[in-house]
């Protein structure tokens, strides 16, 4: 017997409370659907959708790929594209060595664990607002009472420390104990708040002096999202290690690690492993992601469209007065409000715009990097509609 939708919906675990209709396709900067109505979408599967739906370059990338034959041959041998796409990332970057695998919480236990035997120490720290996974060292390091409830005992070992409070990071950063300090340049789930360069080279020099790795999560600011390349440029700041995932391979499943060849030394064969990572299929379409979007021209375009959002968001936070703040950089933004969120992104998304939420009471904007100036000024002037 075939199922219906909602006994198909019913099929799936419930730890998702999804809304809104059943979307059957995509174009561009638009979702689709079932009954043919169009959503503008500045939410882009939480900032994976970089390049938006059914871009060309995604298309021809898979479509070469699968003429192949070789959609997965497992990390016992070598192939082409992912050393390729290693080399890409490597050459415009601080690293020297990349670790490919799916995911952004997957990124950061590699990089917990890479930190953890190169510095022959245990402690990591995060901040508070901090969101780096779901898995259970990840979820030690987020910051969010609610998704760690239940789930006791998470991994030792794993601190959070107030966000911008230097006495309390330098009691908590150890020359004994501390394996790394890992940090988002702009915090994404935890309100989109912009790291403060100055704060970021002071965490690096802490680091240096004490023998601990910095990480930075660039999962959601990262690979042109913040009008460069990675966030981190931006700084001036480099880290040890540098973690991406959601736009990398354009909506296929893969995230990495970007390390100095220094932490790397300390790694051998069998000290970790992926079945998945780096496949010939998805670093193809990873490949030309990262040129695509790494082009001078493509990273310019993104900051045009990024300081005329800002300007626009700026305007109409000062004549809304449930806005109580705007922040962000490049094409990641956010509005925090004086009541609850969740309402208006519902009634955004009954006027045709899909936005998400950063936390309980933000409204987080995250447009494809494609996203065309008309398409922003019709997303704004719905969302001003809907806040209004």
């Amino acid at each position: 017997m075939t199922a219906g939708p909602a006994q198909a919906a019913s099929a799936l675990l419930g730890v998702y409370a999804r809304v809104g209709p059943l979307f059957t396709s995509g174009d561009g900067s638009e979702l689709i659907a079932e009954d043919g109505t169009r959503y503008l979408d500045f939410v882009a599967g939480i900032g994976v959708n970089a390049l938006g739906y059914n871009h060309p370059v995604i298309r021809t990338a898979i479509e070469r790929a699968l003429g192949t034959g070789l959609v997965h041959v497992s990390n016992l041998y070598r192939t082409e594209p992912g050393e390729r796409l290693a080399e890409e990332l490597v050459s415009r970057s601080f690293a020297d060595q990349v670790f490919f695998c799916n995911s952004g919480a997957e990124a950061n236990e590699a990089a917990f664990k890479f930190a953890r035997k190169w510095s022959g120490k245990s402690g990591i720290i995060a901040f508070s607002g901090a969101f780096h996974g779901r898995l259970f060292a990840t979820l030690a390091a987020t910051d969010r009472p609610d998704y760690r409830r239940g789930f006791d005992p998470l991994v030792p070992g794993i601190e959070i420390v107030p966000l911008g409070d230097r006495a309390a990071t330098d009691r908590a950063i150890s020359a004994s104990r501390t394996a790394a300090v890992i940090i988002e340049p702009v915090q994404g789930e935890g309100g989109v708040r912009p790291i403060d360069a100055g704060w970021l080279a002071w965490l690096r020099r802490l680091c240096d002096e004490r023998h601990v790795a910095l990480i930075f999560d660039e999962v959601q600011c990262g690979l042109g999202r913040t009008g460069t390349l990675f966030a981190y440029e931006q700084a001036g700041v480099v880290p040890d290690l540098l973690t991406l995932a959601k736009p990398l391979a354009g909506g296929l499943p893969m995230g990495a690690v970007l390390l100095k060849e220094a932490i790397g030394a300390a790694l051998g064969p069998g000290d970790h492993a992926t079945t998945f990572g780096g496949g010939p299929l998805v670093a193809s379409v990873g490949i030309e992601v990262v040129k695509t979007i790494a082009a001078p021209e493509f990273l310019a375009s993104v900051r045009r469209r990024a300081e005329w959002l800002g300007a626009r968001l700026a305007d109409l936070a000062a004549h809304l007065p449930r806005v109580r703040e705007v922040r962000g950089r490049g094409l990641l933004w956010g509005l925090e409000l004086s009541e609850p969120a969740a309402p208006f992104v519902g009634k955004a998304r009954d006027k045709g715009l899909l936005v998400a939420t950063a936390g309980p009471n933000v409204v987080r904007l995250i447009p494809p990097l494609i996203i065309t100036s008309e398409e922003l000024t019709r997303g704004v002037a719905i969302l001003e509609d809907a806040l209004a």
